[in-house]
């Protein structure tokens, strides 16, 4: 079940967000208009990560295939063992 929200906006923050629903004709409500703005923030926080992971692969992901080593599960075991 969905919880509710409360925001109550006032001032030129009020006849902004009036003025979004009337002139565009996008929105029929203010609650309308604010879960776009919650679902744009959202998708666009999603993207940030994507990116960044991208980013933090980049490397491994353009190297050339002769720069990889080969590894087994118990050699990497074995390797973290002799190290603590």
């Amino acid at each position: 079940m969905a919880e509710g929200v409360n925001v109550r906006f006032a001032g030129e923050l009020q006849r902004f967000i009036q003025n979004r629903i009337s002139t565009s004709g996008l929105y029929s409500s203010a609650s309308e208009y604010i879960r776009d703005l919650v679902r744009r923030d959202y998708e666009r926080e999603e993207l940030r990560k994507w990116q960044w992971l991208r980013q933090e692969l980049k490397d491994g992901l353009e190297a050339d295939e002769s720069e990889f080593v080969a590894l087994d599960a118990d050699s990497i075991i074995n390797e973290a063992k002799k190290r603590r």
